[in-house]
């Protein structure tokens, strides 16, 4: 970003306004308009309750609304309560969470992930193979057909990839790892939902499923997808912390949490300053106070808990013989992995982690548009340049293809600059574009607000054209 400021500064037609906005750091985003096909907000389903009297959600009274991401999501408009635990996600989360999944998509696939879509309705007998059908107890969201049969909605698919894989039976250990990820919904009956997208009954995550050749490999391929979480996080500028975790109901030998420090997180994570050594509490004996590694002194924190991975072993393929032919020609067990990534919780805990108490600020990679323009009032002085900002849309979806579709121009016109821009900022665009007095000059320079930053600059259309040409987009 500081590369991007300098660009600024060295443009000739440049001049930096004193005034500051509140908010956090940028990235990026698709498309198809150009001109007769603007992007409009007053076009846009997106109700409003911006006063936070007017906020209530299904969970409880608005009296609870206790976490900053669930309030601000339905404040601007993001989702709605539909019953406890589960959101209509509206226009503009949908499209941030595309564009999660595509860079979630790009991650995987650069380790050799294949993408697949597995069914949502789970047999019973699959789960009763492993004891996971008793064993989850409640919290597995059951049902029977019309013929008496049982299944349940997966709130997780080791069994239904395992079954999958077990039914090649000519699989050699040549076509060995084999990474298959998807990317749907999941089910969950909690007991008390809360937090909105951070704890649901219905929610979207990605789950990875490995098979692999020998143990070393699978631990190898294990190493591969945990460096692979640390580059989607680091390209969502999220501060993660990758520490030592349960094996719970998935089963397995070894497990590790990708964190997200912050105050309203259910998990209590150990972490040592002197090493590298973290973990969930819950691994750790109740008394302990000192790192098992370094023997220092161990600091506690709160964390999100938006990522999962776990060494299976072959606790899955040997009950259902998931076999390949090894490099003697003999039937061998997988050896299996499996690694989740809450899609929903990570926008949600992104929001929680980047945004002020009144506004929304977004990883820049995931916001639902890059840019809003705010023409001048009708009836106003400055209406004249209301032609400007027309041409203007025209032309950034020329000059920058990228951003083709990332553009949106407030036509609300009826309502002041200041009015518009208060929801663009809650909104958290990470770039707003307006056209107030200095629109009228000769050549004309546009206010541009770039939220993520902090920052306010004037430019004229060529400066704005050079400026974002500088936006990422996935």
């Amino acid at each position: 970003m500081e590369g991007l400021l300098t660009r600024w500064r060295a443009l000739p037609a440049l001049t930096t306004c004193k005034r500051h906005l509140p908010g956090p750091r940028p990235h990026t985003l698709h498309c198809t308009p150009g001109k007769g096909k603007r992007l409009q907000l007053s076009r846009m389903f997106q109700p409003q309750n911006l006063r936070e009297d007017q906020v209530l959600s299904l969970e409880g009274k608005s009296g609870e609304l206790t976490c900053k991401s669930q309030r601000l999501m339905l404040q601007v408009g993001l989702m709605h309560p539909a019953s406890p635990g589960c959101y209509h996600l509206l226009p503009y989360t949908v499209r941030a969470m595309e564009k999660l999944v595509r860079v979630i998509d790009q991650e995987m696939q650069a380790i050799g992930g294949q993408k697949v879509d597995m069914p949502s309705l789970n047999s019973a007998e699959l789960w009763r193979a492993t004891n996971r059908w008793d064993l989850m107890g409640k919290e597995l969201l059951r049902l029977r057909d019309r013929h008496g049969k049982e299944y349940c909605l997966g709130p997780t698919h080791e069994e239904a990839v395992t079954a999958l894989v077990a039914s090649q039976k000519t699989l050699s250990y040549r076509q060995l790892p084999i990474l298959l990820y998807q990317v749907t919904r999941k089910f969950r009956d909690e007991p008390r939902p809360r937090f909105g997208l951070l704890r649901g009954r219905e929610f979207y995550m990605k789950d990875m499923y490995t098979f692999d050749s020998s143990a070393e490999a699978a631990r190898q391929t294990y190493s591969l997808v945990c460096d692979a979480y640390y580059s989607l996080f680091n390209r969502l500028g999220l501060p993660m912390v990758k520490v030592q975790a349960d094996v719970g109901s998935i089963g397995g030998t070894m497990s590790h949490e990708f964190q997200l420090p912050v105050d309203v997180g259910e998990d209590r994570l150990a972490m040592c300053p002197s090493c590298s050594f973290s973990a969930n509490m819950e691994t750790l004996d109740l008394s302990q106070t000192n790192c098992p590694v370094c023997q220092g002194p161990l600091s506690e924190t709160k964390g999100i808990e938006v990522g999962h991975t776990f060494y299976l072993g072959t606790k899955y393929s040997s009950i259902f013989s998931a076999q390949f032919t090894n490099a003697q020609g003999k039937p061998s067990l997988a050896e299996m992995g499996c690694y989740g990534l809450g899609v929903t919780r990570i926008l949600a805990a992104a929001i929680e982690v980047l945004s002020t108490e009144d506004c929304i600020r977004w990883p820049g990679l995931l916001a639902p548009y890059q840019v809003c323009l705010v023409p001048p009032k009708r009836g106003s002085k400055e209406e004249a340049a209301a032609v400007l900002m027309e041409s203007l849309h025209d032309h950034i979806v020329e000059a920058v293809p990228q951003l083709c579709g990332e553009v949106l121009l407030d036509d609300r016109t009826h309502l002041t600059i200041g009015n518009r821009l208060k929801d663009a900022n809650k909104l958290g665009y990470p770039f707003v574009i307006i056209a107030g007095k200095r629109a009228l000059e000769d050549p004309a320079h546009l206010e541009v607000w770039c939220q993520n930053t902090n920052e306010v600059v004037f430019l004229t259309k060529e400066g704005v054209i050079e400026l974002l040409r500088t936006v990422q987009v996935v």
